[in-house]
C-alpha cells in the first residue's frame, strides 16, 4: 500500500505543515499540492465544495506525494465513509463533543473488526494499492476536532478512545465557546490556555496534536510547542493576500 508520509513524518518525531483547500477546482489543487506541502486538506465542511469536485481534487494530489486529506462537513457515516473510498488518506471530523463521538469517528473510518467501514473502496484501491483492504486500518489518520466547550470538558474521555489518531483545534469555533473573538492566530487568553490544555492532554494520551494558523509566525510558534500538524492558510486566503500585495505594488 501507498506510504502515509503524515504517519512516517511522526514516526521521525516531525510535523507536518498542512495546506488548505477552499476552491473547488482540480487545477488550482494540483498547483498547490505542487508546491511541497506535506499535506492538504479539502474543506468540506464550509465552503463551495461538493464531492464531485472533491474527487478531481483528491486525484489532483495524487499526481505528487502530498498526503489528501479531508475535512467532511459533519460526523457521519456516508461522508466519512464516501470520502475514504475516493482515496483520502486522513479524515478531520468537526464537532467531536464527547467519548461516543469520538469512537463513532474511528468506528467509520475503519474496517471491521476494528470498525464499521462499508467495504468499497473504489478510487481507494488506485491510489492505495491493491492490498489497501488488508492495510487501510493502520495507515488512514482520524483526526477529532476539539472545538467547544463541551469537548473540552470531555476531553480525557475523548483523548481515551482506542484508535483515535489526532486531534485538531480550530482556534475561531473555540474561541467562540468561550465566548472570545473567533480568530486563528491572536487569539484572548482564555483560548490561549485552552489550547495548550488541549496539547498537554494530547501528549499524555499519546495521541497527535493539529491546529489551524494564519501566519507563518504562529504556525512555528506552535509547531515550537510540540503541535504535530500546523495548518497555514488556505488557496483563497494566499489568492487574496498575493493579489493585494501585487495591486499594492503597483498603487
Amino acid at each position: 500500500m501507498r506510504e502515509n508520509r503524515l504517519r512516517t513524518l511522526w514516526q521521525q518525531n516531525k510535523y507536518a505543515i498542512n495546506g488548505w483547500l477552499a476552491i473547488p477546482n482540480g487545477f488550482s489543487a494540483e498547483v498547490m499540492a505542487h508546491q511541497g506541502w506535506d499535506t492538504l486538506t479539502i474543506d468540506m465542511q464550509h465552503g463551495v465544495i461538493d464531492y464531485a469536485q472533491m474527487v478531481a481534487m483528491l486525484q489532483a494530489i495524487s499526481t505528487t506525494p502530498t498526503v489528501p486529506i479531508v475535512r467532511v462537513p459533519w460526523l457521519e457515516p456516508g461522508g466519512i465513509m464516501k470520502a475514504l473510498d475516493a482515496g483520502a488518506y486522513g479524515i478531520i471530523c468537526p464537532m467531536v463533543n464527547t467519548r461516543e463521538d469520538a469512537q463513532r469517528l474511528v468506528s467509520y473510518a475503519h474496517y471491521a473488526p476494528q470498525g464499521s467501514r462499508s467495504f468499497g473502496p473504489v478510487r481507494a484501491n488506485l491510489y492505495g494499492g491493491p492490498d489497501y483492504a488488508q492495510k487501510a486500518n493502520d495507515t488512514i489518520v482520524a483526526f477529532a476536532m476539539i472545538e467547544t466547550k463541551q469537548a473540552l470538558d470531555n476531553l480525557d474521555a475523548i483523548l481515551s478512545v482506542e484508535g483515535l489518531d489526532a486531534i485538531y483545534i480550530g482556534p475561531s469555533d473555540l474561541s467562540l465557546a468561550l465566548g472570545c473573538r473567533p480568530v486563528f492566530d491572536d487569539v484572548d487568553p482564555p483560548v490561549a490556555q485552552a489550547i495548550e490544555h488541549i496539547l498537554a492532554r494530547a501528549k499524555a494520551h499519546g495521541v497527535r496534536a493539529g491546529v489551524h494558523n494564519g501566519v507563518p509566525e504562529v504556525a512555528r510558534r506552535r509547531a515550537a510547542m510540540g503541535f504535530d500538524f500546523v495548518t497555514l492558510s488556505s488557496d483563497a486566503r494566499i489568492l487574496i493576500a498575493t493579489s493585494q500585495q501585487l495591486l499594492a505594488a503597483m498603487k
